[in-house]
C-alpha cells in the first residue's frame, strides 16, 4: 500500500509538470541540454537493474522525467506496462506525449502498437503514413519497414489489393539492397496469404514455395501449401507438405508473436483437422 502511494504521488508530480507550461531556464540555471544529460543518466538505470513494466521501473522513469519532462523516451517507456496489461485507457496518454515530443521516432512505432496489439488496423495506417511525411527515409519501427507493417494492416483489414502492394514495395527495396534471401520470411507469407485470399493460387504457391527455398524449415508456408493440393485433389502432395509442416510446427518453426497472436497464426489443431480432411 506505502509504495503504491508513494508511486501515484509521484505520477502526480510528474503529471503536473507534464500539464504546465514549460517556463524557460533562468540564466544561472541549467540548460535543457544539462538536464536532458541528467535525465538520461537516471533513466539508463532501468536497462540493467529493473525489469520492464515492474514499480521500481516505472519509479525510476518518474524520476528521468521530473528532471526533464520533455524526454520522449521516458514517456514511451511508461506507457509499456500498461500495454503488456492491457490497459489502452493509460497506455494511450504517455505514448501520445512521446510522440507530441518526437514523432519522427514514435509516430512509426505508435503505429506498430497499434497494429499488434490493438488490432486497430485503421490507426496503424495512419501513423504509418504520418511517418513518410516527417522523414525523407522509410522508417523500420521494430527492424521492419512502414511498407512491411502496412501489407500486414492491409491483410488484417481485408484490403488484399493494397496489401500486396506494399509487400511488394517492401520486398523490392529489400532485394534491391541486400539479395532476395536477406528478405524477412514473413513478408512471403503474408503477401502469399493475400495473393490466397484473392484466389491467385499460383502467385501464393511462388510466394510460399520461396519461403521453403530461402528458410528450408516453415510449418506455415508447407500448411498453406497443403491445402492448395488438397483443394486441387493433389492428395499424395497434399499429404507429405502437411507432414512436413507438422514435424516444423513441432520444431518450433511457425509464425508466432511474444504478447500477442500473429495474424493468421497456425495451431496444432489446424495441422491435425488439415490432416483428418485429407484422409476423408
Amino acid at each position: 500500500m506505502v509504495k503504491s502511494l508513494k508511486f501515484f504521488l509521484s505520477l502526480a508530480i510528474v503529471l503536473g509538470f507534464w500539464a504546465c507550461e514549460t517556463k524557460p531556464q533562468s540564466i544561472d540555471g541549467p540548460s535543457q541540454e544539462e538536464l536532458r544529460q541528467e535525465a538520461a543518466m537516471v533513466y539508463d538505470v532501468i536497462r540493467t537493474q529493473f525489469p520492464q513494466g515492474s514499480a521500481e521501473e516505472m519509479n525510476q522513469i518518474q524520476k528521468a522525467l521530473l528532471i526533464d519532462s520533455t524526454y520522449a523516451e521516458a514517456w514511451r517507456e511508461l506507457s509499456v506496462a500498461y500495454l503488456k496489461r492491457g490497459m489502452p485507457h493509460k497506455w494511450k496518454p504517455y505514448m501520445d506525449k512521446a510522440v507530441e515530443l518526437d514523432a519522427k521516432t514514435w509516430q512509426p512505432w505508435r503505429g506498430y502498437l497499434y497494429l499488434w496489439f490493438y488490432r486497430d488496423y485503421q490507426k496503424a495506417i495512419s501513423d504509418f503514413n504520418a511517418s513518410d511525411t516527417l522523414t525523407p527515409y522509410i522508417d523500420h519501427p521494430q527492424g521492419h519497414s512502414v511498407d512491411y507493417w502496412r501489407g500486414i494492416a492491409y491483410l488484417g483489414l481485408e484490403d488484399y489489393q493494397n496489401s500486396i502492394r506494399y509487400f511488394d514495395q517492401h520486398i523490392t527495396r529489400e532485394t534491391e539492397e541486400s539479395g532476395e534471401d536477406w528478405v524477412e520470411i514473413n513478408a512471403f507469407l503474408y503477401r502469399g496469404l493475400a495473393q490466397l485470399k484473392k484466389k491467385d493460387t499460383l502467385a501464393a504457391k511462388q510466394d510460399f514455395r520461396k519461403i521453403i527455398h530461402y528458410f528450408k524449415k516453415s510449418a506455415d508456408a508447407k500448411y498453406h501449401l497443403a491445402q492448395i493440393f488438397h483443394h486441387q485433389k493433389q492428395q499424395d502432395s497434399a499429404t507429405m507438405m502437411l507432414t512436413q509442416a507438422m514435424e516444423d510446427f513441432e520444431a518450433g518453426y511457425s509464425n508466432s508473436r511474444p504478447y500477442v497472436e500473429a495474424l493468421y497464426q497456425i495451431y496444432r489443431e489446424d495441422l491435425t483437422d488439415l490432416k483428418a480432411e485429407i484422409a476423408k
